[in-house]
């Protein structure tokens, strides 16, 4: 089962320089319409069998393009929402840089927690486990390897891809995911294969389900040879 992990694209809280956490009216401003209308060219011609997108304003305009496009309603999934960053929630990154929870978040992210919101650690968990159950609902619906969308925010899809690495959440801040950007994790019965990260190209057809692929960790290891990797942060 093979996962795109699609963050939203540019929001007006990106442009401002402001952490828009779960702050109701956060849209996308005219780059971030564009970027979707891009997602929407790039994996339309995809057999995509879901897509599961965060509750949020920023994610539902950033999958409304593709899901036109495949005559789909997506799936929202209120595990994929983003960070509760409690107090920090409608600051300015550049006031938050004085923070010394800032340096807690950037070095040990695992022992961050956000003053009366949630830890990252919590994140990553909430995050892992509803992207490995909707991989699982799917294979089991559909019986084979099939194509699905996650729409989701910078920091979760970081952790979610930190997991499927097998690093600790101490390292995702190496891992970059900006808007609109997509990265693809193939989960096996064995382990999952980091394929793509932080990808704005074009050319997906590399990540299109084979007839009667077989399931096996060693014929997946190929694939991770052409892996784009890349790092950073988002929200």
């Amino acid at each position: 089962m093979t996962v795109i992990l699609l963050r939203h694209g540019r929001s007006t809280s990106n442009t401002a320089g402001t952490l828009a956490g779960r702050s109701a009216g956060i849209e996308l401003d005219d780059r971030g319409r564009e970027q979707a209308q891009a997602v929407a060219d790039r994996l339309g011609e995809l057999p995509v069998a879901e897509i599961v997108r965060s509750p949020l304003l920023r994610c539902e305009q950033t999958v409304e393009p593709l899901a036109a496009r495949l005559g789909m309603s997506p799936v929202v999934e209120d595990r994929l929402v983003e960070v509760d960053y409690g107090q920090w929630t409608g600051r300015t990154i550049k006031e938050l840089l004085a923070e010394p929870l800032w340096k807690v978040v950037q070095q040990h992210p695992s022992a961050a927690v956000f003053p009366d919101g949630e830890g990252l650690a919590t994140v990553q968990q909430r995050a892992v486990q509803a992207v490995r159950e909707h991989d699982a609902r799917l294979a089991a619906q559909h019986g084979r390897d099939v194509l699905w969308v996650a729409c989701s925010h910078g920091d979760v899809i970081k952790s979610v891809i930190s997991d499927a690495m097998g690093a600790h959440l101490d390292s995702f801040q190496r891992i970059v995911a900006d808007p609109a950007s997509i990265s693809v994790v193939r989960y096996t019965s064995t382990r999952p294969f980091v394929l793509r990260t932080n990808d704005t190209g074009s050319d997906l057809s590399a990540f299109v389900p084979k007839a009667e692929e077989p399931d096996t960790s060693e014929s997946d290891v190929s694939i991770s040879s052409d892996a784009v990797v890349g790092g950073g942060a988002g929200s």
